[in-house]
């Protein structure tokens, strides 16, 4: 059986970590075995892992202190190709196999816009994080972006030749997500029809900018009932409560945290709201819409444009502009799209779609049917 390894950090409840598992259940679809390589194997969307995938913690919190364990694996394993999702994965990946001497394909995988996460830190620190891009991604045999935003980027950063480059959707859309959407209704919130519940998710940092969310809401709440609900933690939950009770909008808030099944909520919910400063290529969003939930979200780099083709399936408004943003969640809640065509907009982000296109790149001698 082919074997292939999957190398991952998991940094917590991210989007990242979801889509790597639910690409590797596409991979066990398909009948390749798959080692997963695990540098801080913590994650609350660990569970069952499917038949033929084998867990290997590699023993480290840090990327770089992983390489000459990742080594003494390819050295003794030697899986016909290694996947490393996210940037440090990647050149961590580069080194070991340098190290080991051996014959393994390298394929990254780069899920946000590096550019745009690090537009706000200094020169310095920026070309730190991007200037070893250029020499260490040579030897990568291929990158995956997760979108035309990254891919562009990505370009930009590392000089590759477009042959080197493609964009592969997220397996967004898997055969649980709507058995999950119709498990038990989470909170009193979700049972009721009225006032209608607006639903947010991520992590509470700065590059999901609640703030603005919040008080684009708190424009809503003026003008008609209704509630807001935000999935997810972070070190932003303090700020978000404090403001909360500055603009008035606290009783109609609510901040559950971690969410092990977001969908339960998402079905229920009648607008789903990203207000991110930048992205790669957002999951919720596209999970949002597979659920025919209508969505507005900020034209922020990159991915929503691209989910959303243009605003056709949902309005695009500027980053960190609540004015607008609660317009557009005013007007979505007014007059929304039908569920059928929602649902048809990301007929791309499936799960066996993904995994096919990942082993076409993975594994070219086996070239796997389309689905």
């Amino acid at each position: 059986m082919t074997r292939i390894a999957v190398l991952i950090s998991f940094s917590g409840a991210g989007g990242v970590e979801r889509m790597v598992l639910n690409l590797i259940d596409g991979f066990a679809a398909h009948g390749v075995a798959v080692d997963l390589l695990a540098i801080r194997a913590e994650s609350a969307h660990l569970g069952a892992l499917p038949e033929g995938v084998r867990m290997i913690d590699l023993g480290t919190r840090h990327s770089t202190l992983a390489i000459p364990t990742l080594a003494r694996y390819l050295a003794a394993e030697r899986p016909a190709a290694l996947l490393a999702a996210k940037d440090r994965a990647i050149r961590a990946a580069v080194l070991a196999r340098a190290l080991a001497r051996v014959p393994c394909r390298i394929v990254g995988r780069l899920g946000t816009n590096l550019s745009a996460a690090l537009e706000g830190k200094a020169g310095l620190q920026r070309w730190l994080r991007t200037a070893p891009m250029r020499l260490l991604y040579r030897p990568v045999e291929h990158v995956v972006a997760v979108s035309q935003g990254v891919l562009d980027d990505t370009r930009r950063l590392t000089g590759l030749p477009a042959a080197r480059l493609s964009v592969i959707r997220n397996p967004v859309v898997t055969p649980r997500l709507a058995q999950l959407a119709t498990e038990a209704p989470p909170h009193p919130w979700t049972e009721a029809s009225e006032p209608p519940l607006i639903l947010a998710a991520g992590r509470l940092t700065e590059q999901k900018d609640f703030p603005t969310l919040l008080r684009a809401f708190a424009t809503v709440r003026a003008a008609r009932p209704a509630r807001l609900a935000i999935l997810g933690e972070g070190r932003g939950r303090a700020a978000l409560t404090a403001l909360a009770q500055e603009l008035g909008i606290a009783d109609a808030l609510l901040l559950p945290g971690f969410a092990p099944n977001p969908y339960a909520w998402m079905a229920r919910a009648r607008l789903f709201v990203l207000s991110s400063a930048w992205e790669g290529s957002p999951n919720v969003l596209t999970e949002a819409l597979a659920l025919g939930v209508p969505s507005v979200a900020t034209d922020c780099p990159s991915g929503p444009r691209e989910v959303l083709a243009g605003g056709r399936f949902g309005p695009l408004v500027p980053v960190g502009d609540p004015a607008q943003l609660a317009q557009a969640m005013l007007a979505t809640l007014a007059a929304p799209l039908a569920p059928d065509t929602l649902r048809a907009a990301v007929a791309d982000y499936t799960q066996a779609a993904a995994a096919a296109a990942y082993l076409r790149v993975l594994l070219p001698q086996l070239q796997p049917e389309r689905p």
